[in-house]
Order: C-alpha cells, then structure tokens, then sequence
C-alpha cells in the first residue's frame, strides 16, 4: 500500500467494520435487535449509524460522490455491502492529496450546517467507527460471543503489513 499517510488507519477502518459485520451474521434477529446499555441503540441500528455516517463524511469529503444512504431500514448484509465500496471511496478521497486545513462545509435537510477542516473530518471518521465498533464488541460479549480481533495490530498482521522478529542470538 502506498499513497497517502493515512490508507492505512482507512484500510483497516473498512476491514475492521467487514469483520464486525460478518461475526454480526451469526446472530438471529432478535441479539440483533436487543438494546444495550451504551449503544447507539441495538446491535442492527448502531451498525446501521457508523455505515450511515461513514457515507455521509464521504458525501461531504467526496464532493457529493459518493451518496448518503437510507439507514432506516437497511439490513445487515446491504450494509455490508455499501462498506465494501466505501473503502474504494476512502482511497479515493485520500488519493487526492486533500488539504487538511480546508474547511468544508455540510448542509443538512434541517437547514443547519457544519463546518470543519478536512483534517478534523478524517478524524473523526476513523473516531466515531473505532467508538461504536468497540460498542458492538462489549454487546457481543454480553450475549457470549467472542468478537473478532480488529484491532490496527490485527489488521497489519492479516494484510502482510506487520512482522515479527524475534530477539537475534
């Protein structure tokens, strides 16, 4: 991988919510939909916020390339799905070299707006996605299964990016 500083912390944002996702597929609808003291909501609508959100930072940060979704009523494997094509997304938001210190601006439905520099916006995109996946692994505990190993670490040893050398003799 090679480019910008940060494909990687977005490479492993994607393939940190995938692995999520795809332990999240073995539940039945009902560990779904069970709300969790410090979630979002349940399970299905927290997942449904971080690929919302993830899109509607890529809307503003791609110029209105990418599209916001409906996360209504979106279900898991449809999430997945818009998760996958974000990463492509991602790299090309980053493979354009963005100036962080320009301050892009977020209309919204309602009238109100935001305001912030790009570099605060990549920020917090890779925030609010670490946040609410750590979320989803504490209900996964709670319902007795074990959530996958995502973390930055996992993800350089899974992509070939990490090495171990042991202590020489």
């Amino acid at each position: 991988m090679s480019g910008s500083l940060l494909a990687d912390a977005f490479a492993h944002h994607v393939w940190a919510m995938l692995r999520l996702m795809d332990t999240c597929q073995t539940l039945d609808a009902d560990e779904l939909e069970t709300r969790y003291p410090g979630l979002f909501g349940s399970i299905l609508d927290t997942m449904r916020h971080i690929v919302g959100a993830d899109c509607g930072y890529l809307f503003v940060m791609s110029r209105g390339e990418r599209p916001l979704i409906d996360e209504d009523k979106i279900g898991l494997a449809e999430l997945r799905g818009v998760m996958e094509s974000n990463g492509a997304a991602w790299a090309r938001v980053l493979a354009g070299d963005p100036d962080p210190d320009e301050v892009l601006e977020r209309l919204r439905d309602d009238g109100s707006q935001t305001r912030a520099p790009f570099g605060i916006r990549l920020a917090q995109a890779l925030h609010h996605g670490s946040d609410h996946r750590s979320q989803i692994c504490t209900a996964l505990t709670m319902l007795g299964v074990t959530p996958p190993d995502i973390d930055v670490w996992d993800f350089g040893w899974t992509e070939g990016r990490v090495a171990e050398v042991p202590p020489s003799a």
